[in-house]
């Protein structure tokens, strides 16, 4: 015996209606994941644009990964500061951590560009895209009533002293651009988990 379709329909309602109802993430927090989400993507766009544009010495590129010892060893010794790694959110790797190292290393990436965007051309745009990527970092952290401190604000800035020639300047450059399309991959894995995640609030 079948139900009628007359009350299928109508558990079909009811169920899209708890669904709808269900205590989930704030509007505020789901539209600040996407916004940030869109403009992670801009900015892995932009990347390569971008060091077409500063990085000219010969031999380098984006794709593949340069091999090269001494580039490798040159660029240990400007002491470019990694960013924050990021993991899935769990237990372990609570909402506030993922979202404070996220701005971490946004605020971390937009100090180095500074540094860099003295010295080379073509890279306004990254730095104004990071900008608003950590603007939207920062709605999420108050959607999600993450109180916390921003630790990256002076990380990187150092690195000025350590550009002594323009080929310096230059490998700066890629190591920097290189670490931000790595972490921007990283952090559109956190932004597409988190558009899933339902933060208890």
């Amino acid at each position: 015996h079948s139900d009628p379709p007359a009350l299928i329909l109508l558990r079909g309602f009811l169920f899209a209606a708890a669904v709808t109802a269900a205590p989930g993430a704030p509007p505020s927090f789901r539209e600040a994941v996407e916004g940030a989400r869109t403009l992670v993507g801009k900015i892995l766009e932009g990347v390569p644009p971008a060091y077409s544009a500063a990085v000219s010495a010969q031999g380098f590129t984006l794709d593949p990964p340069v091999q090269n010892l001494n580039l490798h060893l040159l660029t240990l010794s400007l002491h470019i500061p990694a960013p924050p790694v990021l993991k899935p959110v769990s237990e372990n790797f609570p909402l506030d951590t993922c979202v404070s190292r996220m701005a971490g290393g946004v605020q971390l990436h937009q100090n180095l560009l500074a540094v860099l965007s003295g010295r080379l051309s073509g890279l306004e745009e990254l730095k104004a895209d990071l900008r608003d990527l950590l603007a939207h970092i920062m709605k999420l952290k108050e959607a999600a009533l993450i109180r916390g401190d921003a630790s990256e604000q002076n990380r990187g800035s150092d690195l000025e002293a350590r550009l002594t020639d323009s080929y310096t300047v230059q490998v700066a450059a890629h190591a920097v651009l290189t670490q931000l399309r790595s972490f921007c991959h990283d952090l559109s894995r956190s932004f597409r988990a988190l558009a899933a995640y339902r933060p208890h609030l």
